[in-house]
């Protein structure tokens, strides 16, 4: 009987520790240059929970791998959003829009067209 109850201890134990507890996710976050990399990147990886923040300026996506026990895809956006950066999930609100430096101001579409002229000077070099 005791060798019983502790096989069935060491089995329950075994599977809780072979749990999965990082999550991976993608999310899109709106911003235009490396300026705004590192804001967002600060962001999320400020995000109890959050283990890594990667964010691709031609692509948006900021790739993410966080504890899923402390935090969620959610949280996570809502400190972006709090930086000052659009999430397809949520919108910064004018003032923390306003706080980011101007030539970040994604939303305004003269700053988007420098940066994609800067970005194709880029590229022919």
């Amino acid at each position: 009987m005791k060798q019983i109850i502790f096989l069935v201890t060491v089995l329950i134990t075994s599977l809780t520790w072979a749990q999965d507890k990082n999550a991976k996710a993608s999310i899109e976050v709106d911003g235009v240059c490396v300026m705004c990399k590192e804001r967002i990147e600060k962001a999320a990886i400020r995000t109890k929970g959050v283990k890594s923040a990667v964010w691709a300026v031609d692509t948006h996506e900021l790739k993410l791998i966080y504890d899923a026990r402390k935090t969620d895809v959610s949280a996570i956006s809502k400190k972006v959003a709090a930086a000052g950066h659009d999430t397809k999930v949520i919108k910064a609100t004018e003032a923390q829009y306003n706080t980011v430096h101007p030539c970040c101001r994604y939303r305004d579409e003269a700053v988007q067209k420098d940066h994609e002229a800067e970005n194709k000077g880029q590229d022919k070099r």
